[in-house]
């Protein structure tokens, strides 16, 4: 999940100056990148924070001026709510609003008559500012849709065609990145290199998992926790099977006496006990891995439970044999020694061996 919320809206590598904002286009040789063979697809990028406002709402948001490329690397078409996935349209320019910051602006997109509208303000960087002027550029900019990838995508970022973003920048030769897709199959490790050593080490290329190393790098971890976490809960449960055989030998004692009589020797009935132990353990390890299963199995089918704030999407689920054997495995090892150290103790303690 983390991946396919995070993968699809950052390209497999973003190159970006390690200096200011914007470098001048002509310091890529886009001729080479054209010629790469494990490249699918790229777009020139400009960058900028914009101001919109939609009739007496006020939102900063992130714009985005894009290649057309950048959709289909994106996916676009798979992240749309309302309204379609294009930048132009009849020679007019529009944008893709990401989902919450549409809301934020009381906003929406009609499905049948017209376009929302909203105002972006630029702010001016080469223009002089006179006294009593505004210090940004206003453009009015039609919403063709808006998208819904992740948190951060969809309350912050707001996405133009290049040209207007050159127009509203008053720039035409100046970029803030390039986004590149890598075909299938390609190690993005590899391909960093080749275009880190190709563009010079005025510029500085990052992979998608470098961008998002904190999110990526929790969620791996998140697995860990949540099983370190299961593993106490096991041992706090297994106190119950400990009170369990206390009590049941408690009970049999007299019974005990009884098979001792008869000439049960003290590995028989420790052997009696340790079993039940186990007995006792099995039944709940299968109830348990039923259960959980089949509510996986359910959420997966009809998905009963939802993601909160993400427009009815389920909550993941991936049913993995692997995991279930781990977890089984863990709860056995335990139920054993929480069988044979109680059933231990109370034979020595009780019975003269």
């Amino acid at each position: 999940m983390i991946e396919k919320l995070y993968s699809e809206f950052d390209t497999d590598i973003t190159i970006r100056v390690k200096e200011g904002k914007r470098f001048h286009q002509n310091r890529i040789d886009f001729s080479k990148i054209d010629k790469l063979g494990q490249i699918e697809n790229y777009s020139s990028v400009l960058e900028e924070v914009v101001i919109l406002k939609h009739e007496d709402k006020w939102v900063n948001a992130n714009l985005i001026a894009v290649q057309p490329t950048f959709l289909k690397m994106t996916n676009m078409d798979n992240h749309i709510v309302d309204g379609k996935s294009y930048l132009s349209k009849k020679g007019k320019n529009f944008a893709i609003i990401g989902a919450t910051l549409l809301d934020k602006l009381d906003g929406y997109v009609p499905q049948n008559i017209g376009n929302e509208m909203v105002v972006c303000y630029v702010p001016k960087t080469d223009l002089k500012i006179r006294p009593g002027k505004s210090p940004f550029i206003a453009q009015n900019i039609m919403i063709a849709g808006r998208m819904n990838f992740n948190r951060e995508v969809n309350s912050q970022y707001f996405i133009v065609p290049l040209n207007l973003g050159k127009e509203l920048l008053n720039t035409n030769d100046h970029l803030s990145a390039i986004y590149i897709d890598a075909r299938k199959g390609v190690d993005n490790e590899k391909l960093k290199t080749e275009l880190a050593a190709m563009v010079g080490a005025d510029f500085e290329v990052k992979t998608n998992f470098e961008k998002n190393e904190l999110i990526y790098k929790t969620s791996k971890s998140e697995k860990i926790i949540v099983m370190i976490i299961l593993l106490f809960i096991f041992i706090l449960a297994a106190f119950n099977l400990v009170a369990s055989l206390t009590m049941l030998f408690v009970e049999k004692i007299k019974d005990v006496a009884t098979l001792e009589s008869f000439g049960a020797s003290i590995k028989l009935i420790f052997r009696i006990f340790f079993i039940e132990g186990l007995l006792i353990a099995g039944k709940g390890i299968l109830f348990g891995m039923i259960v959980g299963y089949g509510v996986c199995l359910l959420q997966v089918n009809f998905a009963l439970i939802e993601m909160p704030n993400s427009g009815g999407e389920p909550f993941p689920i991936l049913i993995s044999i692997a995991d279930g054997v781990l977890i089984f495995s863990l709860v056995t090892i335990l139920s054993v020694i929480f069988s044979y150290l109680p059933v231990k103790y109370l034979i020595k303690r009780n019975l003269k061996g």
